[in-house]
C-alpha cells in the first residue's frame, strides 16, 4: 500500500501527511467563502431596504443622496492626502484627520477673532457684497490650507523622517502617537479648548428649491458639461487614431474641471430647480449654497492636484519617488524635499476639508478629526489607495453609504455599515476600485 509523503516539522515533531496541509488550506478557503457569503448577504439586505425606501418615497431618497454628495466631497479632500502620502512613503498617516481638525480651528479663529473674511470690505467698501464675500471666504480657506500644510511638513520632518528606514510598524505607531498628541494638545485651555464651539460661517446660508434656481444658471452648467463632454469624445476618437496631442489634451485640467463641475452641478441644480411629481407627491428637493461651494471647491482642488501631479516638474518627481526612491536620487531628485512637498499638499487639502466641514455642520471640537479621518481612509482604500480618481470615487461612495444608512436603516449603525464597506472591498477586491494588483519590481 503506497504511503503519502511526509512533511518534516523539525526535531521532536512527528511527521504529518501532506494531505493534512492541503486539508487545512481547504478549510481556510471554506471559512473565507463563508465570511464572504455573510457579508454579501448583509449587502443584499441593505440593498433591499434601500430599494424599498426608494420605491416608497423617491423624493426623500434623492434628497438624502444630495446630502451624501456634500459629505462625500469633504471626505475626498481628506482621502486625497491619505492616498498621496501612501503612494510615496507607503505610510498610513493616521494624524491626517487631526490636521483636518487644525484647519477647522484655524478658520474659526481667522473668522471670529481676526474677521479676516471681511478684509475686502475694509479696503473697498463699494465692492458688491457677493464678490467681497467670495474673496473673503477664499482667503480664509487659503490661510487654513497654508497653516495645515506647514504643520504637515513639521510632522513629517520631526516625526516620520527619522523613521523612514526603520520597520514600517515604527512609523505606523508614531503616526498614532502624533494623532493623539494633536487631539489632546488641542483640547488644552491655552491651545484650543475641550468644549464644543459653534462655528461662525464666512457667508450667509441660502437654500435653493423649485422655482428659486435661475434657469440661466442651470443652462450654463449644462452648456459647460455638454461642451466638455463633446470635446472629450472628439479628443478620445483622435487619440485612438494615434494623435498624441489629442491624448495629452484629453487630460487637460480645464477639460476635467468642466466635465466634473458641469456634470455634478448641472444634475444637482436641475433636480432641485424643477418641480418633480410621482404618484401625486411633490419631491420638494433643496440644496444650500454651502453644499454647492463644497462640491465646486472640492472638484477644483482635486483638478488642481491632478495638474500638479501630471503636468509639473514636482509631479514628475513625486511619481518617480513613488516608483523607486533610490533610482530617483540617482537621477538628481531631492527625495526628501519631494516627500515634504507631498505632505504639504496633503495637509493643505485636509485643511480645506476642515474649513468646508465646519461650514457645513457649524461645530468644531478637538476630537472632530477622528471619525472623518478614519472614514476618508476607508474611502481611499475602497477607491484604490494611491489613485487620485479612486480617492474621489471612494469618498463619494462612502458619503452615500453613510447618509443613506443613517436615513433609512439606523442612525447608530451608520458608522458600522460604512466601515463594513471596507471589509467587503478587502474580501472581494483588495486593491480597490481603481487600484492595481501588487507587482514585484525586478
Amino acid at each position: 500500500m503506497a504511503h503519502s509523503p511526509a512533511i518534516n516539522l523539525g526535531d521532536g515533531e512527528s511527521p504529518q501527511p501532506a494531505n493534512n496541509a492541503a486539508l487545512h488550506r481547504r478549510d481556510g478557503m471554506i471559512l473565507n467563502r463563508i465570511s464572504q457569503g455573510v457579508f454579501v448577504l448583509m449587502g443584499l439586505v441593505v440593498l433591499i431596504v434601500l430599494g424599498r425606501a426608494l420605491w416608497q418615497n423617491p423624493g426623500v431618497f434623492v434628497q438624502q443622496m444630495l446630502n451624501g454628495l456634500q459629505l462625500g466631497f469633504i471626505y475626498a479632500l481628506i482621502a486625497l492626502g491619505y492616498t498621496m502620502i501612501y503612494g510615496i512613503v507607503k505610510l498610513i498617516n493616521f494624524a491626517h484627520g487631526d490636521v483636518f481638525m487644525i484647519g477647522a480651528f484655524t478658520s474659526f479663529y481667522t473668522i471670529s477673532t481676526f474677521q479676516l473674511h471681511r478684509w475686502v470690505t475694509w479696503i473697498a467698501p463699494g465692492l458688491p457684497v457677493g464678490i467681497a464675500t467670495a474673496i473673503g471666504t477664499v482667503t480664509v480657506l487659503i490661510v487654513a490650507m497654508v497653516v495645515c500644510g506647514i504643520l504637515a511638513v513639521f510632522v513629517e520632518r520631526f516625526a516620520y523622517r527619522p523613521l523612514r528606514n526603520k520597520p514600517r510598524i515604527a512609523a505606523l505607531i508614531t503616526a498614532v502617537g502624533v494623532s493623539f498628541f494633536l487631539e489632546y494638545f488641542g483640547g488644552l485651555p491655552f491651545a484650543y479648548t475641550s468644549n464644543y464651539i459653534t462655528y461662525t460661517r464666512p457667508f450667509d446660508v441660502e437654500v435653493y428649491s423649485a422655482g428659486t434656481v435661475s434657469p440661466v444658471l442651470m443652462g450654463a452648467m449644462w452648456a459647460i458639461f455638454v461642451a466638455s463632454s463633446a470635446a472629450w469624445l472628439v479628443l478620445r476618437a483622435l487619440g485612438n487614431k494615434g494623435n498624441v496631442r489629442a491624448k495629452s489634451l484629453q487630460r487637460n485640467p480645464l477639460l476635467l474641471f468642466g466635465l466634473q463641475f458641469g456634470g455634478f452641478l448641472s444634475v444637482v441644480l436641475t433636480l432641485v430647480g424643477i418641480e418633480i411629481q410621482t404618484g401625486g407627491k411633490v419631491w420638494d428637493l433643496s440644496v444650500s449654497n454651502v453644499a454647492l461651494v463644497i462640491m465646486g471647491g472640492s472638484i477644483l482642488l482635486q483638478v488642481v492636484l491632478q495638474y500638479v501631479v501630471n503636468r509639473t516638474r514636482l509631479g514628475k518627481a513625486m511619481r518617480a519617488a513613488a516608483y523607486d526612491k533610490d533610482a530617483a536620487r540617482l537621477m538628481g531628485i531631492n527625495v526628501d524635499g519631494v516627500i515634504a512637498a507631498t505632505f504639504a499638499l496633503g495637509g493643505g487639502l485636509a485643511g480645506a476639508g476642515g474649513v468646508l466641514y465646519a461650514t457645513a455642520y457649524k461645530q468644531v471640537h478637538h476630537l472632530m478629526g477622528i471619525t472623518p479621518g478614519l472614514k476618508a481612509f476607508v474611502a481611499a482604500v475602497v477607491g484604490g489607495i494611491g489613485s487620485i480618481p479612486g480617492a474621489l470615487v471612494g469618498s463619494l461612495i462612502m458619503g452615500q453609504t453613510e447618509v443613506l444608512a443613517a436615513g433609512f436603516i439606523s442612525t447608530p449603525m451608520r458608522d458600522a455599515i460604512a466601515f463594513s464597506l471596507l471589509i467587503v472591498v478587502l474580501l472581494v477586491w483588495p486593491q480597490g476600485i481603481f487600484g492595481e494588483p501588487a507587482t514585484e519590481k525586478v
